[in-house]
């Protein structure tokens, strides 16, 4: 943690007046966080990065080893480069990257060779203690990887995949026939949708890649204007809106010598490359039709190309992602997820080898037999497990949070999120062995959650009270902060940025309840499925639910005086709140909403609501545009002018919809901010939601 003192934003004790200039400078208390690690396989080395200070948007590249950090690239001490290029700032988007300099590597298997891009340039450091080097390349350097033996690095520059030797001789360029078309990366969908952000593997033996050729000409093409500066032309972007055609992509294994074979699989019935990846038993990929009910498993002969089936998984309403599956232990057993209605459980071999009960979250990394996971026992607590055959799993995380992990040998560095902030802690053999520093901001505020279970469904919540309040002492208006959608959890136990966000709202006068329904992650896939084909009349229901539960057992909740909050699909729920529930909720705040699902991207939308063309209705009343007639409340929209995932069209279209209605109603748009709002804007975005909310529960 940053020393107040040393701090001069800090105040003395709680400091409700300085928290949105920290809130802003930390972008969201992500600085200073050790992130990103690689432990070596013998479990010495752990590389790492780390922006400067909790208030230091700068990262750098950091060792630890034998117990003590040293920092082995410094972005400040290292030139050249001609700026970021376009698909290294996309994937920083997807990635919803905040900080700046060093903000990924990679390394070989040993981990003693890490590469990484700076400033479109091409540098490595060894972890022997030399300086960094800079290595000559063809242009703007885009996901550079180290070959596992640290003898060559493949990197994408313009849309071509390249190789070249630590020795700086370029020896592969597989380069596109058609300008839009990339080798090496990974498309929208991918990164956005799937988890996948990646479009290049090393072979095990260095001596080949397992290639992802992308052709996005079939998607539609939008444009994306700067209103602010109409004399900018508008920039292109192919986004896949719903029913809309998919980039076409492709797997090739390329030789060093140029040698291409295709990877065949039958793409009319599995659409998206969802997986992919190349370990000591070959190519494994995984690859999901369109309406995402069935996915396959598929092993890859790296000199013919030819697939064989390895698994597969069937579900009626989608088959789930779970990040880090499919992969193999030493022996080839696939370690996959075999889901149930109520459970989702870790397989290996096609066996289930956790109890019912202990929801799979993520596969983190196998050694020999060995699985490092994460798994939910209850849904405000998200742990990491080790499983070894003979042994069953073993919980390695102990205090109630948020935990992830990765590992080496038998050291596992634990990152832990809990009430009390952010440490990483390094075992070895299981225990303690030392901790790696995190310097995220201090809030300047507590949070102070009471967890609840509210209504028959037993609805997860947090309630966060003003600290100086009394009870007795007089109503306090209700203000909702939902995310209440599918692959996100807001009710954990852990100072999350948005705790303390909900504690600032608390401390100006705000009973704030946070709730996670049906729909969220951690409590089986029956609850995450409840929303197929309807994602907001559940999730309304449970959020009023929860409002009326928690009213009745706190006197002081006023339900006369609620409002409710939220961004992106959580915007979308707000929205929805004031439109179609206005007699529970009396205004709403909603930013950067889906307000016609048509507009969102396929992989996603098509997932929960179906083919739109096959599903119309499933899209209609998932949407909150065709109830623009409906409103009767104080409705503030915000949006980033400049989002490419959730474009400013949606906000647009809504207000031209209430306008035409004759809805008052209040738009902010915020100038050059994507789906995340820029730092400039989000210290007075807090101010400005504040003022709207007092004024609307006023009337």
């Amino acid at each position: 943690m940053i020393d107040k003192a040393d701090d001069p934003d800090a105040g003395n004790g709680t400091d409700v007046a300085g928290f949105p200039r920290r809130f802003a400078r930390s972008r969201r208390f992500s600085l200073g966080a050790p992130r990103g690690f690689t432990v070596s396989p013998d479990g010495r080395r752990v590389l790492f990065t780390r922006t400067g200070g909790g208030l230091d948007p700068l990262s750098g590249l950091w060792l630890y080893e034998d117990g003590r950090e040293r920092l082995l690239a410094d972005p400040t001490a290292l030139t050249g480069g001609t700026g970021i290029p376009d698909a290294e700032r996309a994937r920083r988007e997807r990635a919803r990257e905040q900080s700046a300099g060093i903000v990924s590597y990679a390394t070989d298997r040993e981990a003693r060779l890490a590469v990484f891009a700076l400033g479109g340039a091409l540098w490595a450091v060894r972890t022997d203690g030399t300086a960094p080097f800079r290595l000559p390349t063809a242009g703007p350097v885009v996901d550079p990887r180290p070959s596992p033996d640290g003898r060559h690095v493949a990197y994408v520059s313009g849309g071509s995949l390249h190789v070249v030797s630590v020795a700086g001789e370029e020896l592969l360029r597989l380069a596109p026939e058609e300008p839009e078309v990339t080798y090496g990366l990974a498309e929208y969908t991918a990164m956005e949708s799937m988890g996948r952000s990646r479009g290049h593997w090393w072979a095990p033996d260095g001596r080949a890649l397992l290639v992802a050729r992308v052709d996005p000409t079939p998607v539609p093409l939008w444009y994306l204007a700067d209103p602010a500066d109409p004399a900018k032309t508008p920039r292109p972007v192919r986004y896949p809106a719903a029913g809309t055609t998919n980039a076409e992509v492709t797997l090739s294994v390329v030789t060093l010598d140029g040698r291409r074979t295709e990877v065949s699989w039958d793409r009319a019935a599995f659409e998206y490359l969802a997986t992919a990846g190349w370990d000591a038993h070959g190519p494994l990929i995984g690859v999901q039709s369109r309406d995402q009910r069935h996915l396959r498993v598929l092993t890859v002969d790296p000199d013919t190309g030819a697939t064989g089936t390895a698994g597969e998984r069937h579900d009626p309403a989608w088959v789930e992602l779970v990040p880090g599956t499919p992969a193999r232990t030493r022996s080839g057993a696939l370690v996959e997820p075999l889901e149930s209605k109520d459970t989702r459980r870790l397989g290996i071999g096609g066996h289930p080898v956790t109890p019912e009960g202990l929801h799979l979250a993520a596969v983190l990394g196998t050694d020999g037999e060995r699985v490092l996971f994460t798994a939910w026992e209850e849904p405000t607590e998200c742990h990491v497990w080790s499983y070894e055959p003979g042994h069953g799993p073993t919980r390695l995380s102990r205090e109630p949070g948020m935990h992830t992990a990765v590992m080496g040998g038998s050291t596992v560095v634990l990152d832990s999120l809990t009430q009390d902030g952010h440490t990483v802690t390094v075992l070895r053999d299981g225990e303690p062995a030392g901790s790696i520093a995190s310097s995220v901001a201090d809030p300047l505020l507590a949070p102070r959650p009471e967890f609840l279970t509210l209504g028959e469904r037993e609805l997860p919540g947090m309630l966060f009270l003003p600290s100086w309040h009394e009870p007795g002492a007089g109503k306090l208006p209700v203000l909702l902060c939902p995310y209440a959608g599918p692959g996100v959890r807001l009710v954990v136990r852990a100072r999350a940025w948005w705790t303390c966000v909900a504690q600032w709202f608390a401390e100006q006068g705000f009973a704030v309840l946070i709730v996670d329904g049906r729909g969220t992650p951690g409590r089986g896939p029956a609850w995450e499925k409840a929303v197929r084909g309807d994602q907001l009349t559940p999730v309304l229901e449970d959020q009023a639910d929860a409002l009326r539960a928690a009213c009745e057992r706190y006197p002081d909740l006023d339900p006369g005086r609620v409002a409710i909050r939220g961004w992106s699909f959580g915007g979308t729920v707000a929205a929805a709140a004031v439109l179609r529930r206005p007699e529970v909720f009396h205004a709403a705040v909603s930013g950067a909403a889906p307000t016609d699902q048509r507009l969102y991207d396929t992989h996603w939308k098509e997932r929960f609501l179906g083919h739109p063309d096959e599903e119309p209705e499933n899209y209609a009343r998932s949407s909150t545009i065709g109830d623009a007639g409906l409103l009767r409340r104080p409705l503030l929209l915000v949006h980033g002018m400049a989002d490419d995932n959730v474009a400013v069209a949606h906000t647009l279209r809504m207000s031209a919809a209430l306008l035409a209605a004759g809805r008052p109603h209040s738009v902010l748009p915020l100038v050059g901010s994507t789906h995340m709002a820029a730092e400039r804007a989000t210290e007075n975005l807090l101010l400005f939601e504040l003022d709207f909310l007092r004024k609307a529960l006023e009337r």
